[in-house]
């Protein structure tokens, strides 16, 4: 039901503004506006969050616990006008009150509280869980900076804060009576009581953990539920004693000692300090949702005995692996259950997502930092690690399996194999990853308990990701299939195939792709004053900067073609313009290098004549979720370029075919469910295959014979050594590939290998798109069966097959 028309909502507006700003319409400012706005729909939604919370206790319903240490949910005003149904309403309520709608939409700030992938996916499966009217709860650290935002300066990535709550804070209901005390630190003091050994933790440093709540509407129902984002602060924030004496920086020493566990999004932990930090932030956030959790499931029924039956924590990758121990310490301390009960409710309660197969991504603690850190549950994981050494020598009796799938070995304790042992289900993201995690990284495992090992492929929220982003494709899909049933079933996007002869069709499928170019183009040259020819091929390698995601293999066929150039001008006759954006973490040189060349190449590709309206290379600042909404509808052509065997799955390959780009890829991670679904016709596929990867590096792999026999990738990696006009060269990059560096080997992630398949697809995707019906047959069967990627799919087969809760 719709809250609102839009003269209900311009007088809710002017209320809002009078009340919070004292201002009336004609005084306030866009800042105050958007405010307004975001606190209007906040009222609805938490009025209907009283509600379900009141229903989901009536009815004694499960309840879900996503875990998550990144929600990236980018801007909320849009989504949940739009979930609400009413974005025209607000649109024209704002205009009749003077405000540009646009200008008010495009003023939120992204509430950057992730880093990629990983929180994209938290974010759209929250928008599912509520749609499909799951009782969830999103948990995670109310960041005041979050993810970094990104300058680019003299071609080079430069990190500052983001301080997106001065204006996102409007989304915020901030629940200072549910605040929790974390504990760390202290000596442990242990005595016998009531037949019991009781454990406790003395002279501890007290965090206090304040829950600051963003509700989440979902599409078509009053259902919503909540991301709770915990923020920190010290029990007592200053010692009035020692700012009485004039020590005042001492005297808020605790304070800022607390809230820096809140301050920002993954320190750097290559250091002490920083390490320790992350594991601070990792185990408040875990500390403060268990207690949460236990304390309102007392509330309700009395004892934590029927757990398991009413709650289910989803461990979404190894950050929240603490989960574990932190039940088992609730259960055992504040409970009084023996190891058994509590070992059997624990691992009934908690299931595990891995969402990476690189061995640097798997955590592993130093042993010395959990001890002194976090005492008590350093003494529950050696308890549940010897208990599980146990049973896997009973089982294995093999010294090197035991070493593999040890909790605690060689003085650190790995949080992934934690997580297997103390969870009911531990599942891939998609089809080729499970397998991998299977009968490679979790092997043995798999081999002892495989009833817990499942695959469920990343999902997407489409509604966002197409009907709310991409209106012209929108309105498309509706006319054709009849109405707008795909939203909530978006397997009836299928009937897009029937249309792949209708030459009308494609022709409106290819003027719409045409105005969302010419609407990105319009976009970057206002936002970043880059001008762009939306007549050329739009070439887009958005995500993450990391060596095996392969942009550089994308910049060495763009070093190819631009000496193509230089030897014969007339080589390129349809214009390309190769689109980038990524942040590198800060303390990868090797990405953040990456960065630089991809815009020493921009810069030389931007001053040579030659290259006018036929090769452009822009490097996309910032990029973030609000970037994507604009990039994603324009974009024709999307690189998928891992190497096989190492994405676990990639979300960004989803948006991009439903709105109806075309993949040039490999078969890796979700790449592989798209092909089965595409068939070879409709993408363009090239370069080994997981089992050739592995193979090729068993036998020993040498890409300097490669260098020494392949003159065009020759001159590619001698172009790297000789620099770029603006005086860079990159030499280290070029040894970095032919003979290793830092502990690498040369060309770890295989691009030399892969070089010359991935510039035959880039020519066969050149000469496709000449052929205009042809390519737009191709984007229309992308978008048709896109719908088995919805983020609703995904969640529907964790309800059934992992939570066991019901579903719409």
């Amino acid at each position: 039901m719709t809250p609102f028309t839009t003269k209900t909502l311009e007088e809710a507006l002017t209320a809002k503004l009078m009340l919070n700003f004292g201002k009336t319409p004609e005084e306030a400012t866009d800042q105050e506006m958007m405010k307004a706005s975001a606190l209007v729909l906040r009222d609805v939604m938490a009025i209907r969050g009283v509600e379900t919370n009141k229903q989901t206790r009536r009815e004694q319903k499960k309840q879900v616990h996503y875990l998550s240490l990144e929600f990236l949910m980018g801007r909320s005003l849009m989504k949940n006008a739009y979930n609400l149904n009413v974005l025209p309403q607000l649109r024209e309520a704002l205009e009749n009150l003077g405000f540009k709608a646009a200008d008010i939409f495009e003023l939120e700030p992204d509430a950057g509280l992730g880093n990629g992938g990983l929180g994209r996916l938290a974010a759209c499966y929250l928008d599912s869980m509520t749609t499909l009217e799951i009782p969830a709860t999103g948990y995670s650290i109310c960041y005041e900076l979050g993810i970094f935002k990104q300058k680019i300066v003299e071609g080079q990535q430069v990190e500052l804060p983001d301080n997106w709550k001065d204006l996102g804070a409007a989304w915020l209901l901030p629940k200072p009576e549910e605040a929790q005390t974390v504990h760390f630190g202290g000596t442990l003091r242990e005595f016998w009581a009531d037949g019991h050994l009781h454990t406790v933790n003395e002279n501890a440093t007290a965090v206090l953990a304040v829950p600051c709540d963003m509700v989440v509407a979902g599409y078509d129902t009053n259902h919503v539920n909540t991301l709770r984002l915990w923020d920190a602060r010290a029990t007592k924030p200053v010692d009035m004693s020692l700012f009485s004496r004039g020590e005042y920086l001492k005297a808020a020493e605790e304070e800022a000692m607390a809230e820096t566990i809140a301050k920002v999004l993954y320190p750097e932990d290559n250091h002490y300090e920083g390490k320790s930090l992350r594991l601070k932030q990792q185990y408040f956030f875990v500390s403060a949702t268990v207690q949460s959790i236990a304390t309102k499931h007392l509330d309700t029924y009395g004892t934590l005995k029927n757990f398991h039956e009413k709650n289910v924590i989803q461990i979404n990758d190894t950050h929240p692996a603490l989960v574990v121990p932190e039940l088992m310490r609730i259960f055992i301390d504040e409970a009084g259950m023996n190891w058994d009960e509590a070992w059997e409710i624990t691992t009934k309660s908690v299931a595990y997502t891995n969402h990476t197969v690189l061995a640097e991504a798997l955590e592993r603690w130093p042993q010395s930092l959990m001890e002194t850190l976090l005492p008590r549950i350093w003494q529950i994981i050696q308890e549940i690690s010897a208990r599980w050494q146990r049973k896997v020598e009973n089982f294995y009796h093999d010294p090197a399996k035991t070493q593999n799938m040890a909790i605690i070995w060689g003085g650190e304790v790995r949080m992934a194999n934690l997580c297997i042992a103390g969870g009911m289900a531990v599942n891939g993201v998609s089809g080729l990853h499970s397998e991998i995690l299977k009968k490679d990284v979790f092997k043995d495992a798999c081999g002892m308990e495989p009833w817990k090992f499942q695959n469920v492929t990343n999902g997407i929220d489409h509604r966002r990701w197409l009907s709310e982003i991409n209106p012209g494709l929108d309105g498309l899909i509706r006319d054709l299939t009849g109405g707008d049933d795909y939203l909530m079933h978006p397997l009836t996007l299928r009937k897009l195939d029937d249309y792949a002869d209708d030459k009308a069709v494609l022709e409106r499928l290819a003027e719409i792709k045409h105005q969302n170019k010419v609407a990105f183009a319009n976009h970057a040259k206002r936002s970043r004053g880059v001008i762009l020819n939306p007549d050329a091929i739009f070439d887009v390698q958005v995500k993450r900067l990391h060596e095996y995601k392969r942009q550089l293999l994308n910049v060495l066929h763009i070093i190819a073609l631009y000496q193509q150039l230089q030897d014969d001008p007339n080589a390129i006759t349809q214009p390309h313009t190769f689109l980038f954006g990524a942040k590198a973490a800060p303390g990868y040189a090797v990405a953040k290098r990456i960065i630089q060349l991809i815009n020493s190449l921009a810069d030389q590709i931007a001053h040579d004549p030659i290259c006018k309206d036929k090769l452009q290379v822009v490097f996309l600042e910032n990029y973030r979720v609000s970037l994507a909404e604009h990039l994603m509808p324009a974009s024709e052509v999307s690189q998928q370029i891992s190497t096989a065997g190492k994405e676990a799955s990639g979300t960004g390959n989803m948006k991009f075919m439903m709105n109806g780009a075309l993949t040039i890829g490999t078969l890796d991670g979700a790449n592989v469910e798209m092909h089965d679904v595409l068939g070879d016709e409709n993408m363009f596929l090239f370069g080994l295959h997981a089992d050739e990867v592995e193979r090729l590096k068993r036998e020993g792999y040498v890409p300097q014979r490669l260098y020494n026999r392949d003159e065009k990738l020759r001159r590619c990696l001698d172009a790297l050594r000789a620099g770029f006009r603006d005086g860079v060269r990159y030499e280290d990059l070029y040894q970095r590939l032919l003979f290793g560096s830092g502990g690498s080997p040369a060309d770890e992630y295989l691009l030399l290998a892969d070089f010359q398949a991935y510039c035959q697809a880039e020519k066969r995707m050149v000469e496709t798109y000449a052929d205009r019906e042809k390519w737009n047959r191709m984007s229309l069967h992308n978008i048709a069966r896109s719908g088995i990627f919805a983020a609703d799919r995904a969640v529907a087969e964790y309800a059934d097959n992992i939570w066991h809760v019901s579903h719409k």
